[in-house]
């Protein structure tokens, strides 16, 4: 047998820039007109960002090829989706000098990322978050896909963003519902990088829900600071970008358990809980931290327990599915204080046994 190796050289070392700030939407288009002169646009958007007037604000009377997911969220997260925008560009005659514009929330930048990322083997992307938890964490940082029938984000691909704009404006437009449940993913940040930020927002909580525009800039520049310094040193999660997974392991069968009625951010909420009983059953934490991260979190309006509907046996086997199992179990990010992730053997993430998860969940009914 013949044996050949294949060198690939590694990847060329590379950057995009975030711009935030305050009723900006309205010269992003120009932005983009200039700094990717010669590329071809094609903006992805839902629905829900239609109706609230963020497209005609983008586009400024100018023509373009759009694509409208709808209905809008989780539901039309899926390939079927992503297949209808590629061939959607196949028709208008777009090809590798294209750029994709994603417009909306995390669930438009996870679909028009995914189809940019495997649109003609690769295509620019641009994300341009219009809610909490996409300006706080989706945009940034290239992860993208969809989900299958079977769990969530089952399908996707690392695929960095060649910038973000981010307009704290946009997030006026929310219902108070899908505002509250954003700002989980802030929380998560603060917890995993940076405890005077989550004294901040602490302090800064009747501020943040009456949607404050400097203090809203003033969080999305933390959050994507926090996320950059983590992305940068793992781009495509091997080890320590996994920190950014607190709380959405579980959070994360919660929320597809709940068929999606609950909204990330509320499924998040109780998995940040549910780590906290974790590291309670391997003596790594105090009641007191978890009841300054309830208080954070009950100040949000957010679930703190599971429905007593969503079985202990589909949470089960919805863990077992999680994307990054290994021998069908993952492993878990858990805090050694607020500010700071736990780092022990070389790992960010780390084995739960079975018991104590079992465990962990019949305390989440209570």
């Amino acid at each position: 047998m013949s044996q050949l190796v294949v060198k690939i050289p590694a990847v060329a070392a590379g950057s995009y820039a975030i711009c935030i700030g305050n009723n900006i939407l309205r010269d992003v288009w120009s932005k983009l007109e200039s700094d990717f002169p010669h590329r071809r646009k094609f903006v992805v958007t839902d629905s829900n960002v239609v109706s609230a007037g963020h497209l005609k604000t983008l586009l400024g009377g100018r023509e373009a090829s759009v694509f409208v997911i709808d209905p809008p969220g989780e539901s039309s997260k899926h390939m079927n989706t992503v297949v209808s925008i590629i061939e959607d560009m196949e028709k208008g005659f777009f090809g590798r000098d294209s750029l994709v514009v994603a417009l909306g929330g995390g669930t438009v930048g996870d679909i028009a990322g995914f189809a940019a990322a495997i649109f003609k083997r690769g295509v620019k992307v641009v994300q341009i978050p219009t809610t909490t938890v996409s300006q706080a964490d989706s945009s940034v940082g290239g992860k993208t896909g969809v989900d299958s029938t079977v769990s969530k984000n089952a399908f996707g691909a690392f695929w960095q963003p060649a910038a973000v704009y981010i307009d704290v404006a946009t997030l006026n437009t929310l219902d108070e519902t899908q505002y509250r449940a954003g700002l989980v993913e802030s929380v998560k940040h603060a917890l995993i990088g940076d405890a005077s930020y989550f004294k901040f927002l602490k302090k800064n909580t009747e501020a943040v829900l009456d949607r404050q525009s400097d203090v809203l800039e003033s969080i999305a520049y933390t959050n994507c600071r926090i996320k950059a310094e983590v992305v940068a040193q793992d781009p495509t999660e091997q080890n320590q970008r996994r920190v950014l997974n607190f709380g959405h392991t579980i959070g994360h069968a919660v929320e597809s358990a709940s068929e999606f009625k609950l909204l990330h951010g509320e499924a998040v909420s109780i998995g940040i809980i549910a780590a906290e009983f974790i590291a309670q059953e391997l003596g790594l934490a105090k009641k007191s931290r978890l009841d300054r991260i309830k208080d954070m979190l009950k100040a949000l309006g957010m679930p703190l327990v599971i429905p007593a509907e969503l079985g202990k046996n589909v949470l089960i086997d919805l863990i077992k599915r999680d994307k990054k199992a290994v021998n069908q179990w993952p492993r878990f990010v858990l805090l050694k204080k607020i500010g700071k992730v736990l780092y022990k053997d070389g790992q960010w993430a780390h084995e739960v046994s079975r018991k104590v998860i079992e465990k962990t969940l019949d305390r989440l009914y209570e």
